[in-house]
């Protein structure tokens, strides 16, 4: 571990709470240089959808490069771009009536919603962006002022002007949310003005699993229409496929006028972020939001071999839904097992238990880490466990993962009564 001390910056974060060197990994199982064996529930923070080094992308990759396929050109045209795109189209955009233009950023979720906030001040001539409470959409300058979490803003070192925050669905309990935010949009003396946008999670991954419902996002998306705003959603980590659909807003049935896309885009972990924006919004000039890096072809090879293994019918989805249920009904248990002293958060294959404080949460992923569990935190005080394990994790593997986790709740709130008494 020397050289990561020695040399590595103080920014690093997760290798902290995973003192081990990996060597290895499969679909959901990371291995050690000792040669002992994790179940992956963080899933890369949502990167690994399809899983570690999923066969069915790899030799496709491999054929590329052997082909001495394009590696980097820019935003030239490349026949893997080509394919990416048809197959975009033809999968995912058509079968779902979505007209949008596909732009290419860098290769990170934060510079898609750099791009995003941009597009949204251009088109409109405004500069006011609303975001919701515990959204977080990034840590670069932009992105880092619609992000909620103040451990983020800090480091920015400068005000973030353009930015208001509102409360998310249930942020004030079963209180009308979005009757507050038209209030704000009607009065002149509010503080608001009139926003250009609004950036908006369907579930917020880091900032605790808080999943808005269906009447909340129709209700946020018919306020944008009458008060003249764009709808931005980001599904950077909910997107491709989490939710149990590929984007995470269409049980909803709203339309986005922007859509930010990254993390498991690619299908292997290789970087790459599009903005989906309508064509109307598309009013760049040429260059005008650029970056050395805003084609990735060996992302576009997997990208497209992820999409025409997994999304050509309703098979996987129905599979992502049968796994999510699993683990709805599992961590039910392990709520009424402890008393009920925990919450169930989020939907999908994004799910976890809230407790009272971020303390007890990361003694249970401190536990499991010890018991061969791969597991994070999340919320404004890490107070959630959450559960990002691979979409196509073997059902007997997850319910491994399930049974570790079940183990260390258990062990670590008896402690907490211990304790108490």
């Amino acid at each position: 571990m020397g050289i990561y001390k020695d040399i590595e910056s103080n920014v690093r974060g997760y290798c902290r709470s995973f003192p081990v060197t990996f060597a290895a990994a499969r679909n959901a199982t990371l291995t050690d240089t000792e040669g002992k064996e994790y179940i992956d529930f963080l899933g890369g923070a949502g990167t690994l959808n399809y899983g570690h080094n999923n066969p069915k992308f790899k030799q496709a990759l491999i054929e590329y490069i052997e082909n001495d396929g394009m590696t980097h050109g820019l935003d030239m045209h490349t026949e893997a771009k080509g394919a990416f795109l048809e197959t975009f189209r033809d999968l995912i955009l058509e079968p779902r009536n979505m007209n949008y233009k596909v732009q290419f950023t860098g290769p990170t979720g934060t510079n898609a919603v750099e791009a995003a906030l941009k597009i949204a001040r251009m088109n409109t001539g405004r500069d006011t962006i609303v975001s919701f409470t515990n959204g977080f959409h990034g840590v670069t300058q932009g992105a880092a002022s619609v992000t909620a979490n103040s451990y983020y803003k800090k480091a920015i070192g400068i005000p973030s002007a353009g930015v208001h925050f509102m409360p998310f669905d249930g942020y004030l309990g079963d209180f009308d949310t979005l009757k507050y935010f038209e209030k704000v949009l009607e009065d002149k003396s509010s503080g608001l003005g009139h926003p250009a946008a609004v950036i908006v999670e369907c579930i917020q991954g880091e900032g605790g699993l808080n999943a808005a419902s269906k009447e909340w996002m129709q209700g946020l998306q018919e306020l944008c229409k009458r008060y003249d705003m764009l709808l931005i959603v980001d599904d950077i980590q909910a997107g491709c496929g989490r939710s149990g659909k590929f984007f995470s807003f269409e049980e909803f049935g709203i339309e986005p006028d922007v859509i930010t896309l990254s993390k498991s885009l690619s299908g292997y972990g290789l970087p790459m972020a599009v903005v989906l924006l309508k064509e109307e919004l598309d009013t760049w000039k040429p260059g005008e939001h650029n970056g050395t890096f805003r084609g990735n072809n060996h992302a576009f090879v997997t990208s497209r071999r992820a999409l025409e293994t997994y999304w050509a019918d309703d098979a996987f989805s129905e599979s992502v839904q049968h796994k999510a249920h699993i683990i709805r009904r599992r961590l039910k248990e392990i709520q009424a097992e402890n008393g009920g002293k925990m919450k169930h958060k989020g939907r999908g294959i994004m799910q976890g238990l809230e407790f009272a404080n971020g303390d007890i949460a990361g003694k249970i992923t401190e536990l499991a880490f010890t018991k061969g569990l791969v597991i994070e935190t999340s919320g404004s005080d890490s107070q959630v466990v959450k559960i990002l394990a691979p979409l196509t994790i073997e059902e007997s593997t997850l319910n491994a993962g399930l049974d570790i986790l079940e183990k260390c709740v258990a062990e670590v709130m008896s402690e907490q009564i211990s304790k108490a008494s």
